[in-house]
């Protein structure tokens, strides 16, 4: 919808900002066009509403880089409110988009230490450090945040991918346990877990990823990653040294979630690569080592 801003005035304007904050729309553009063509110099007859029009004219800011807009709402803000933390915020927040990062983080380090619940500041810090690169000092720093906020499922799961890219399974792993438990139905959850334990490799982890294939399976027959996972998992089993029956099991298994894949593949024959899961898979499975089962 195109907005004739020259038949406005400031109460249309007003309007729609607080039409658009309800809605939880950003329309960056929209906001800051109409807050220069209109608004800027009218704000204080909103009342109430001015804090509220100010701080959407600073995220619309942000999003669109006029930094300028930014600064002159924040420093009205912060002539009003001194000290505020939620200023600080967004000082931070301007300082972040201009990639002024060392000095973002200053910011934020004095809004943590004047209120050590406040997660917010907490989490942008991560976010700073995982831009720059630091990421040995991102996991730091997110676990100093776990220690605080244990529940956050968010958290757990980029601190989990932090562990990936440094290579540490083992903790990343745990990680995802951590959310497992906040989501024991989520087919996903169970699957990246298993995805995991396979990559940590050594049988144990792979019958752990077994486990967890299954898992996901059972929560979505329909989850074709997963059905993968596990035909690798009971095919590792069935070349293993495991005992004779533990192995003849797992070939079974194995040649069940091909049958499972191929049905699955075979409804969606919309997929243009198909054919070719089926013919690795049908591939994968012809070379099990079944002479010594």
């Amino acid at each position: 919808m195109s907005l004739n801003y020259e038949e406005m005035c400031w109460k249309d304007v007003r309007d729609y900002f607080r039409k658009w904050r309800e809605d939880n729309e950003r329309r960056s553009d929209d906001v800051v066009q109409l807050w220069e063509a209109v608004l800027e110099d009218k704000v204080i007859k909103t009342g109430n509403e001015k804090n509220l029009i100010l701080e959407q004219v600073i995220v619309a800011a942000l999003d669109t880089a006029r930094f300028d807009i930014a600064g002159k709402c924040i420093k009205e803000l912060s002539s009003e409110f001194p000290g505020s933390l939620r200023v600080m915020k967004f000082k931070a927040m301007r300082l972040e988009a201009m990639e002024r990062y060392n000095d973002a983080l200053e910011v934020l380090d004095a809004i943590i230490a004047k209120d050590e619940t406040n997660a917010a500041p907490r989490k942008r810090k991560v976010a700073i450090l995982k831009a720059k690169g630091r990421r040995i000092e991102a996991i730091k720093e997110l676990n100093e945040y776990l220690k605080k906020f244990m529940s956050d499922q968010e958290a757990w799961h980029e601190l989990c991918n932090l562990y990936l890219a440094e290579g540490d399974y083992a903790k990343a792993a745990f990680c995802m346990e951590e959310v497992l438990l906040h989501n024991p139905h989520s087919h996903l959850i169970h699957q990246r877990l298993a995805e995991i334990r396979y990559t940590m490799g050594g049988m144990d982890n792979i019958e752990l990823a077994r486990t967890y294939f299954s898992q996901a399976i059972k929560l979505n027959p329909k989850n074709l990653r997963a059905l993968y996972g596990f035909y690798l998992c009971c095919t590792m089993i069935a070349n293993s040294r495991a005992v004779g029956t533990k192995r003849k099991e797992a070939q079974k298994m194995a040649q069940w979630a091909l049958n499972q894949t191929s049905v699955l593949t075979a409804r969606r024959s919309t997929i243009e690569n198909n054919e070719e899961l089926i013919d690795a898979l049908e591939g994968a499975f012809a070379n099990l080592d079944v002479k010594s089962i």
